[in-house]
Formats: C-alpha cells, structure tokens, sequence
C-alpha cells in the first residue's frame, strides 16, 4: 500500500484563517497558543503534531487518529523546523568574552551528548535524537528544493589542514570561484579544510586583495586548537559580511564534537547520527566532489562516493577530483587504485581526474 505525503506545516503563518477543516497534514514546532484564533472551530483529522505547543482548549479538535509528540526536555529542539546558523549555534557566544564559547548552544548540546553517551543507553534520549535528525534531514531536503542538485559542489579533506597551509588557500579559492559560478558549496562544516570551503564561499563576491586580508586575518590561530580561533572567524565575518547572494551549506555532527563548526558555513544541518550526516555528505553534491588531502574520514568519503557512482545510486555519475597529486597517488595512493578498478571494469562509471592546480579542479567541475 502506497502512502501519500503528509502536507508539512511548520509557523502560524503558513496556515490558512479561513479553513476550518485539516486531513493529513503534520504539523512541526508550532505554537498554536501564540493565536487560538487559528483553532476555533477547527478540526484535525489523520494529523501529526511534533513538538507542537497545544493548548488544552485545542486538544477537542483533535481526532484520536492523529498523532501528537510532545517537545522532550532536552537542550536541544528534537522536532527543528529549520536548517541551524551560526548564529543559532553560537547563541550565548561573545567574541570579547573568548571564555563564553563554552556557555553557547552547541557547546552546551555537545557536553549533553557526551554525558549520555555517544552510544546512550537511555530509551528517551535516543528518542529526542533520532526525533532531531528526522527533523534536521527534512529540514535539509526542504532548503535544497530551490536549487539544482548538480550545481552543489563539495570539498572534502581534513580538520588538520592549517590556515597558514598553502593548500588551506587553494581550497578557500577553488570555493570562492565556484560559488561564484553559481556552485553551492558543502563540506563537513568543521575546521581545516572545511572551514577553508566556507571561507571561499563566504568571500564571494570579494576582491582577491579582500580575500588575502581576510586568510591573514585568521593566521595568528593557525589550528581550532590554538587560542584565538574563534575569535578571528568573528573578526572576518565582521569585516567582511557575507553577500547574500552566495550561501553554503556545513553538515557537522556531534559525534565530533571537539571540532568546532564553522561559522562561515552560512546553513548547517547538524546531525547526532555520523552514519546519517555522511550520507548527505556524498549524495547532495550531484555536481562533484573535490578531495583534499585528509585522512580516515576522508579515505572513507572516498570510497562511498565511488560506490555510489558505480551503482549510480541517484541516477547519475558525478566526477571525483583529487587535489593533490603526491598525496593521492604516493602518500596516500587511492587515485591509483581506483584507475585500475576503473580500467579493468570492476568499478564503472568513475569520472576521476587529478590535479595540483586550483584552476584545473575547478575547469573539471564547470565542464561537467
């Protein structure tokens, strides 16, 4: 039996004054007790409520077919209605106060997850983590409707990349040309490379001279480890605000917790479930993923793009750009391997190309 989608309803605006009647539609943080008006007279039938405010006087019009999930007593919205920002991240967080990065929302969310553990073995708390990953993927799924899946580009490579590494510069430029060529840029919303994604996209739109400033601006923390680096990414957001025109998107997880999100990434969807935040990872960017050099996880990125591509599991065969060609084929020799899987026709459908120039990995990405 083939079940139709619910109609998704998620603020008092969306909903119609003069309807009196709701089948099959769920309704997704909403706070029916900011204007009752909306209710009188009002019947829901076959309806989800998830993490809704109801008041009592609304519950008669409820039918006991529908389904109501409370909010859960959690430091976080189990039932999120939106992609988070860095300013919803960061919230309690002030640059001239570097101590209060440990009082913001995110960090607070983090120090929760790890004092129930990664693994929790509390049936509620895994509740409220799955409840926020369903919602954040349908929250990500709703923001990509408005572009075109093979115009999202993705730059993978390690959190250990340094901001004074030459590479850290080439990444954040291949971000910023791409971005302004209509590219919506992802990565794994976290420091190194990621972050270096974000700031390219951030910068778009900016001279090269603006450009340059900002890298400098963030060379005195080197390393999210190293003090500072928060404060230097505000100072940069500050000098140079993001045009609006350009966006990007950061998919972190609390798994990894200790690595600070990006706050250049302007959308970020962060998940508990890593399994889950990998998956979006590699099958939102239709249009191509680079990889910079990186370690296990990006190893691992790696081969679940090449699964993907061989089986075309979404109808389509995106290329695979390596950016590195010592790493790629000595340090780390997966370009290779994968050369002679293709060859031999035990992996199908690679577009794999490798490189050590910026203007080349970008060229192979437009002329797809």
């Amino acid at each position: 039996m083939q079940h139709r989608p619910y109609k998704e309803i998620e603020s008092l605006e969306s909903m119609d004054r003069e309807r009196k009647f709701y089948r099959h539609t769920a309704f997704q943080d909403v706070d029916f007790s900011k204007d009752p008006s909306l209710f009188e007279g009002v019947r829901f039938c076959d309806c989800c409520f998830l993490g809704c405010t109801i008041p009592d006087t609304m519950l008669q019009c409820i039918s006991s077919d529908s389904l109501i999930l409370p909010d859960m007593d959690a430091p976080y919205r189990p039932f999120i209605s939106g992609l988070y920002t860095p300013e919803s991240l960061y919230h309690g967080y002030d640059p001239e106060r570097p101590e209060s990065a440990a009082e913001c929302f995110d960090r607070r969310v983090y120090d929760d997850y790890i004092a129930n553990g990664k693994t929790c073995g509390s049936i509620k708390e895994a509740l409220c983590r799955c409840m926020h990953d369903f919602s954040m993927s349908d929250a990500l799924e709703d923001f990509l409707e408005g572009y075109d899946r093979k115009k999202i580009v993705a730059i993978m490579g390690g959190h250990s990349m340094l901001r004074t590494d030459d590479k850290y510069r080439v990444v954040a430029s291949i971000a910023k040309t791409l971005t302004e060529k209509g590219r919506l840029m992802v990565s794994g919303g976290g420091p190194g490379a990621m972050e270096a994604t974000h700031l390219g996209a951030w910068m778009a739109g900016r001279s090269e001279e603006e450009f340059d400033e900002a890298l400098r601006m963030l060379v005195p923390a080197p390393t999210f480890r190293d003090e500072g680096w928060l404060e230097t990414v505000f100072e940069v957001r500050s000098r140079f605000p993001r045009d609006e025109r350009y966006c990007s998107i950061g998919i972190p997880t609390w798994l990894y917790g200790h690595e600070p999100t990006t706050p250049f990434a302007s959308h970020i969807a962060k998940f508990f479930d890593n399994s889950i935040r990998e998956n979006f990872i590699i099958s939102v960017p239709l249009g191509g993923i680079i990889f910079s050099p990186g370690s296990a996880g990006t190893v691992r990125e790696i081969f679940q793009d090449a699964e993907q591509n061989h089986y075309r599991t979404l109808g389509v065969t995106s290329p695979m750009i390596f950016l590195g060609k010592e790493y790629y084929t000595e340090t780390i020799p997966i370009h290779p391997l994968l050369e002679g899987l293709s060859r031999t026709g035990r992996f199908q459908n690679l577009i794999l190309s490798i490189t050590d120039n910026p203007q080349e990995a970008v060229r192979s990405i437009l002329e797809n």
